[in-house]
């Protein structure tokens, strides 16, 4: 990471996490900074690799996928090519919306959203357990988030 970030930069990122739509001026007004200078440290923080990018958060529920799962996938055979070959239909599953390595028992753990339990279960059935280097699935159903994505304290 190139630079160092103070006090001001660190600020910034926790209001920025908090609402990444913040204008120069708003942060200005919470940080007690000019304008110009917020935007010229958020743009330094993006630069510097510190900010890695801005998304909109959609409510699933709201779109049809109102069944959230965490999933553990155990593999059979630990090659090269069978991890990059699952990364790979993990990732053109739309299901699948975030992928871990994980130390312990489990290789993977997968956090995914379905339209309910009937395509939850086809997503466990006809996608990840035949995948060839798959021993094992483990799925764990989100029934109430109590805290989500809370900012990184930097």
């Amino acid at each position: 990471m190139a630079g160092q970030i103070d006090a001001f930069d660190r600020a910034l990122l926790t209001c920025l996490q908090g609402n990444s739509r913040l204008t120069a001026a708003e942060l200005a007004e919470k940080l007690h900074l000019s304008p110009s200078q917020c935007a010229r440290r958020r743009q330094r923080l993006e630069e510097d690799g510190y900010i890695v990018g801005y998304r909109a958060v959609v409510d699933a529920a709201r779109i049809g996928a109102s069944v959230e799962a965490f999933v553990q996938v155990t593999m059979a055979a630990h090659s090269r090519e069978n991890a990059q070959d699952f990364v790979r239909m993990a990732e053109r599953t739309q299901a699948v919306v975030s992928v871990w390595t994980l130390t312990g028992e489990a290789d993977y753990m997968l956090r995914v959203f379905c339209a309910d339990l009937t395509a939850l279960n086809e997503l466990v059935q006809r996608t990840l357990l035949p995948h060839p280097a798959v021993a094992r699935v483990q799925s764990q159903i989100v029934m109430e988030r109590l805290k989500d994505n809370a900012p990184i304290a930097p």
